[in-house]
């Protein structure tokens, strides 16, 4: 599984029960299409973790980062992400080589409209960042969901790529006890949510990336709506239970 060694070398709280991991490729050149995922693994697991060794994450930066892997995760309580949190900075890791399809489509003429849930905001961070720096002509809206203010990971970096993006649109809401600090939506994505901000609901590619919920959600309200399953990419980060998902 594993094919590239890398090193941790900066962890950093980003949000509630959120954390921040970037890795040095060790002068290797890891190559990745904005918004896929790749499998971790430490290189020397102690023997309690040997078994629970490895977690799927999205590749949250930009490929123009050389020598650069990011990913960030929601601290759950699991043998791998417990023996994350505490891993020593100089830990060696093994990443396999990245896959998936969750990456922009090519027809600038087509607006993408990215539906985060939480930690799925991670594959958009990616490909939004992406996006800045090379210049992208594509339309992009980005709704972002959580449930309190303290939960919204990259918050104040994605205001910024707003600002300096003039393609670029951002929606963030929430859904529980309104914050008198917040001046953005409140309440789920939705149809009427989506209609304010589109000019049509037919005719962008949607690509909704959270909790399997959230995901199943987006799915049906996108049908329900007319769009065709072809114009829908989407990525399940489970629910945030170890135990019944490796991925995040």
């Amino acid at each position: 599984m594993p094919e590239y060694q890398i090193t941790l070398v900066r962890r950093q709280r980003i949000a509630r029960d959120t954390m921040a991991l970037w890795f040095d490729t060790n002068g290797a050149t890891y190559q990745f299409r904005p918004g896929q995922h790749a499998d971790f693994a430490f290189l020397q697991p102690s023997p309690e973790h040997e078994r629970d060794n490895s977690r799927t994450f999205s590749l949250a930066n930009s490929p123009q980062d050389k020598g650069q892997i990011m990913i960030a995760l929601r601290m759950r309580e699991s043998a791998f992400k417990t023996a994350l949190k505490a891993a020593l900075l100089g830990t060696k890791f093994q990443v396999s080589r990245p896959r998936g399809s969750f990456v922009l489509h090519a027809d600038a003429t087509r607006p993408a409209v990215f539906l985060a849930g939480g930690i799925g905001i991670t594959p958009m961070r990616s490909i939004l960042h992406w996006a800045a720096q090379e210049r992208l002509p594509h339309k992009l809206y980005l709704f972002y969901s959580n449930r309190h203010l303290g939960d919204a990971a990259f918050l104040e970096e994605l205001e910024d790529l707003a600002t300096q993006n003039p393609y670029f649109r951002f929606i963030p809401t929430l859904t529980g006890v309104e914050s008198p600090a917040w001046h953005y939506e409140h309440g789920p994505i939705d149809r009427s949510l989506l209609a304010r901000y589109l000019d049509g609901l037919n005719g962008p590619v949607y690509y909704a990336a959270g909790p399997s919920g959230m995901v199943a959600a987006m799915a049906s309200l996108l049908h329900g709506s007319g769009v065709s399953d072809d114009d829908i990419k989407t990525e399940e980060f489970g629910d945030y239970k170890d135990h019944q998902s490796p991925r995040r």
